[in-house]
């Protein structure tokens, strides 16, 4: 009998048994751990490396980002553990001799000498802030500590702490902590930064040390005396990081690649977007760009990209040189501007896939009508019998449009548009014209430089890469690998602007090639190149589009580019060797009767060219009153515009000669002062228009 009631106590204890797990577990999967704080943690942009660029505010307002164990100071970590909790490693979530010492020294004194909560506990406190404290809150946090030792590890439950404990003001975590008080990661601190912030989370308002600097002292070297009495640290270390003061300001976070971190971090859902940037070459560019601008002093900044051509990754995207300035945060790489004379290679290497061109094949950089469009070069005057080569290595006008109007702007527009860059034109109507050859239309830095990386590679363009892990972008042909070649071979052989001829800061071991450009009315001034490795593009300008009289590309943009290109790591991919089909052929005699001499389809002699009015003074109109820029205004140029007229259009204020312009140009004059003037304007034809005004300045 005595056996058998024994056997019917223990199934019966078996099954109370059962029946609390059983209940423990059914609470446990009804009420489990809230993660909703440890998964609001603020967003961050990093390098390929993991190196941080920008992390952003959490929907709450705070710096919590997100702290891994790997993140911080081995130190660190061990100070923790002996202020806070000697036995977290072995303890179950509650440390029972701990609070039974707790307990002994209240009886004791009457009030709180220590407290028994271990981590575990604090981080049950943490992801579920108390709304009251006592006995019971107490108990159902021991409870919330046992719960979250069964489902995380010792390393994940630390983790939690690292990232939620708070630092004083809107700082939760360890990293956002460090960040902002020492201005380093959290892996870099030394012991006195270390002992500071173990000290922070026992009193985060009353120990800020922006604030309160004389009790985060205090703080600290409590720290430090308990860790000399644990043995964890030594008495003579102590007493070197007692000397050292504590930060008496917070530091700004990391603010790297503002405007793509931006982009990246609105558009995607991760709290942590790993780019393809590399932080040195970005803020080295960064650094770059700023000292450049402020050497231009006047209101200018920039936009670089620059890309790596076997992958299309970026390794640097910089938006504008001043984010927290006026329309600062405007990503100027993303906006479009006018190329000027940056996407004549492209007319070219279509010629030469549609074997209308040859490099070697003679052309005629003479005065040429093309409708009402008679371009001139940039320099005024004209050099007659030139190869392609060389009209496109000088940049010439005549030659490039022609060579447009045999490849078609239509076909042209469509090229670019079927390899990834979008393109703006003046109005929705715009019909494409020979003008696209020399800027009419716009472009943005980033498109610009996809562009170019086709050159670079073969002819294949492909959509630039800004993410880790994202599939590679189809490739688009813009022409074949010929056409690549001749492009590759005319544009290393550009002449590099003055001051660059003798290798000035110049890598000689790396071969590049470049085009620059310069918009109508010197707005925008582009240098766009490659090397085997890389391709990087430069845009110069005002961010409202304002004009910088006299600041052209080869002279503004060009030296900027090739000193980033002294920027980057040493090319390691081979210059490209002559493909099957390309035509060796150093003169016209070389080449096939076809290509020895470029036609136009159509010649329009200039006789035949059908009347055009003479030039009408539109601004100023005849008798007006016109306002003088305010001295603070950036641009103090007064536009001058006709109608009519065969270009070019020749503009004399006063008899003194402003200069010849292109009839899509606008002409920009630099008023000396109040008073009357009288502007005339001069067409090819000698037909002319005259208008009397007077400049006065606005009170």
């Amino acid at each position: 009998m005595g056996s058998l009631a024994s056997s019917r106590w223990f199934v019966r204890g078996l099954f109370i048994a059962l029946g609390l797990v059983s209940a423990l577990a059914v609470a446990d999967l009804a009420n489990p751990p809230p993660l909703d704080r440890i998964a609001g943690v603020s967003p961050e942009v990093v390098d390929k490396h993991g190196v941080l660029l920008r992390p952003f505010l959490t929907h709450d307002g705070y710096w919590r980002m997100r702290t891994h164990v790997s993140d911080v100071s081995p130190r660190y970590l061990a100070m923790l553990k002996a202020y806070e909790d000697k036995r977290f490693d072995s303890h179950t979530g509650v440390d029972l001799l701990a609070m039974a010492r707790a307990a002994k020294q209240w009886f004791g004194a009457g009030h709180v000498v220590s407290g028994g909560s271990t981590l575990t506990m604090q981080v049950a406190r943490l992801l579920e802030p108390p709304k009251n404290r006592g006995i019971f809150t107490k108990l159902f946090q021991m409870l919330r500590a046992v719960q979250l030792e069964e489902r995380y590890s010792k390393d994940e439950i630390l983790s939690f702490y690292l990232t939620l404990a708070p630092f004083g003001g809107n700082l939760e975590g360890v990293r956002a902590a460090s960040l902002s008080y020492f201005g380093k990661s959290a892996n870099q601190i030394d012991l006195a930064q270390a002992a500071l912030l173990v000290a922070l989370p026992q009193s985060p308002v009353k120990q800020r040390p922006d604030r309160h600097a004389q009790a985060a002292l205090k703080g600290r070297d409590k720290v430090l005396a308990r860790m000399v009495s644990e043995g964890v640290v030594t008495a003579s270390d102590a007493a070197v990081a007692r000397k050292e003061g504590v930060p008496f300001a917070r530091q700004a976070m990391p603010l790297s690649a503002p405007h793509l971190s931006e982009r990246l971090a609105r558009t995607t859902h991760f709290t942590r977007i790993v780019t393809t940037l590399d932080a040195e070459v970005q803020t080295a560019v960064e650094q770059l760009a700023t000292q450049e601008v402020r050497y231009m002093g006047d209101g200018a900044t920039m936009a670089i990209v620059v890309v790596e051509n076997k992958t299309r990754n970026v390794v640097a995207w910089l938006g504008g040189t001043n984010y927290w300035g006026k329309a600062g945060q405007i990503d100027l790489a993303r906006r479009p501007r006018s190329p000027g004379s940056a996407l004549k290679p492209f007319i070219y290497g279509l010629a030469f896939d549609d074997l209308i061109l040859h490099p070697s094949t003679m052309m005629e950089d003479a005065p040429m009508n093309f409708g009402d469009y008679a371009p001139r070069d940039f320099s005024g005057d004209f050099q007659g019998q030139v190869t392609a080569r060389d009209a496109l290595r000088m940049s010439l006008n005549v030659p490039a449009v022609a060579v447009l109007e045999r490849v078609g702007p239509l076909a042209f527009t469509l090229a670019l548009q079927n390899a990834g860059a979008k393109l703006y034109f003046p109005t929705a109507d715009t019909a494409p014209n020979p003008a696209f050859a020399l800027g009419g239309l716009g472009i943005s830095p980033a498109d610009i430089t996809m562009l170019y990386a086709g050159i670079a590679d073969g002819g294949e363009a492909r959509a630039l890469r800004l993410v880790e892990g994202t599939p590679e972008a189809p490739a688009h042909r813009l022409f074949g690998p010929v056409a690549a070649y001749y492009l590759h071979q005319i544009l290393i052989g550009v002449s590099l602007p003055e001051g660059w001829a003798m290798g000035e800061g110049l890598n000689r071991a790396r071969t590049i090639g470049f085009k620059t450009g310069t918009s109508y009315g010197f707005r925008d001034a582009w240098s766009v190149g490659f090397s085997n490795d890389y391709t990087v593009g430069v845009w110069v300008g005002r961010a409202d589009g304002t004009p910088r009289s006299g600041h052209v590309g080869v002279d503004t943009a060009a030296p900027i580019l090739l000193k980033v290109f002294g920027l980057l790591p040493a090319d390691h991919e081979p210059a490209p060797i002559p493909p099957a089909g390309t035509i060796v052929a150093e003169n016209t005699d070389a080449l096939p009767p076809s290509l020895r001499v470029f036609t136009r389809t159509t010649e329009q002699p200039v006789e035949k060219v059908a009347p055009l009015p003479p030039p009408s003074i539109t601004y100023p109109p005849n008798g007006t009153v016109v306002p003088l820029p305010g001295p603070k205004d950036h641009d103090q140029t007064i536009m001058l515009k006709a109608e009519g007229g065969r270009a070019p259009l020749t503009w004399l204020v006063n008899g003194l000669l402003v200069g010849s312009f292109d009839r899509f140009q606008p002409a920009l004059y630099l008023p000396q002062g109040e008073g009357n003037a009288r502007i005339t304007v001069v067409d090819s034809e000698g037909r002319s228009d005259t208008t009397q005004v007077r400049f006065k300045r606005e009170k």
